[in-house]
């Protein structure tokens, strides 16, 4: 009796992963796909929906952790509402992208080696290349590109950036 409803307390707390799994039938061989979508909703993927999907597919905990942390698609930790890549591609870093990176970074109250703002509505990330190398440096806020950035440019967009959220602090479950 006790383990049926630790069943329905889980299913109750995990409704929309769920419903996720129903759409791939529970099937592990759709385990990428399964784990795109959670990561679409949360923004990240929680140890405790990891072990929950491996169980509901019925296959080990240490396989589906194998999946989320082989592909750098996957996010173990709680990102932000919003996505801020600067690129550092040859073309962007020969044009100062580090200097675009410790803009925003310093407008957003973010140390060196934190990616993500504690109220989880802003995570910056280095990537090798946007596909703006014309534009250089750049960086794109969501699915926006930014180009022929200086620290003036950069600090405006992240300043207007900030205004539009404020008092949206987003929570992680």
């Amino acid at each position: 009796m006790e383990i049926q409803n630790q069943e329905s307390t889980l299913s109750r707390q995990f409704e929309k992963v769920n419903a996720i799994l129903e759409k791939y039938n529970r099937n592990a061989s759709h385990l990428i796909s399964i784990l795109q979508e959670i990561q679409a909703d949360y923004r990240y993927l929680p140890e405790e929906i990891l072990t929950y999907v491996a169980t509901a597919l019925g296959v080990s905990p240490a396989y589906v952790y194998g999946v989320a942390t082989f592909y750098a698609q996957f996010s173990l930790k709680p990102k932000g509402k919003h996505t801020i890549r600067v690129c550092d591609g040859t073309a962007c870093h020969v044009k100062g992208s580090i200097n675009v990176l410790k803009t925003v970074k310093e407008q957003l109250g973010l140390k060196e080696d934190e990616e993500t703002t504690p109220d989880l509505l802003f995570t910056v990330e280095t990537v090798a290349c946007i596909g703006a190398c014309a534009l250089a440096p750049a960086m794109m806020i969501d699915e926006e590109v930014y180009g022929m950035l200086n620290q003036e440019k950069t600090g405006e967009i992240i300043e207007g950036l900030i205004e539009e959220n404020k008092g949206g602090a987003v929570h992680a479950i």
